[in-house]
């Protein structure tokens, strides 16, 4: 839970930015409005966002799953890099969160390419494999409660095409899935998803120290 990559110091950091990072102005506004929310630790850092656009480029991607939107910053940097026949199938519980992400998807006109959905993420999830959509999506990004992680893993899996890919938030969880003392539901969840991954021989697997680490998981 981190609005910047973890483990790099103030000046760093700082420079990092300097140097790589090119944030479209509403994407900067949507950061900004959000970091007075009362729960902007959510929010994910510029340059995870930014390396997410990189990824739906070089994916070629058309077809995307958002699975926690918060007030829609991811939603928005992945429909803003997607072509003009794209679509992001987004998925929250909060319409107070989503009224923020669905103003900031109308400003910068890209909310004909986001199809939000207002329930249980597994429910989505579940009737888009009902509706024969299984093996239709590029890309998935999963950003939301952590304690079903690993059924938003195994769901997106089914409904993602070989050579798509899944990328995964808070997978260093601050540090505290290293941390043998912190015992809580959350952590344990996030360390049972790590080791089921590192162990999944139906994906090519690769985990990143951006924004408060990043797993990325190319379906083989």
């Amino acid at each position: 839970m981190s609005r910047k990559s973890i483990g790099l110091e103030e000046d760093l950091y700082d420079y990092l930015l300097s140097v790589s990072l090119r944030e479209p102005i509403i994407l900067a506004q949507l950061r900004q409005e959000t970091a007075q929310h009362p729960m902007s630790q959510m929010q994910i850092s510029p340059e995870q966002g930014q390396f997410m656009a990189l990824l739906i480029k070089l994916l070629g991607a058309k077809k995307t799953l958002d699975i926690g939107v918060f007030t829609g910053y991811s939603a928005l940097v992945v429909a803003l890099a997607l072509p003009m026949n794209g679509k992001v199938i987004a998925c929250d519980v909060s319409d107070e969160f989503t009224s923020i992400a669905r103003r900031y998807w109308e400003r910068g006109g890209v909310s004909n390419k986001i199809d939000l959905h207002i329930s249980p993420a597994l429910e989505t999830l579940d009737q888009l494999l009902l509706n024969g959509e299984k093996e239709t999506f590029d890309f998935a990004f999963i950003d939301a409660d952590k304690s079903n992680y690993e059924k938003y893993y195994e769901r997106s899996l089914q409904l993602i095409r070989s050579g798509g890919l899944i990328a995964i938030d808070n997978v260093l969880w601050s540090g505290k899935v290293a941390d043998t003392a912190v015992q809580d539901t959350q952590t344990k969840a996030i360390r049972a998803l790590n080791c089921r991954l590192y162990q999944d021989s139906r994906i090519t697997l690769s985990v990143l120290p951006i924004g408060d680490g990043l797993t990325l998981a190319r379906k083989n």
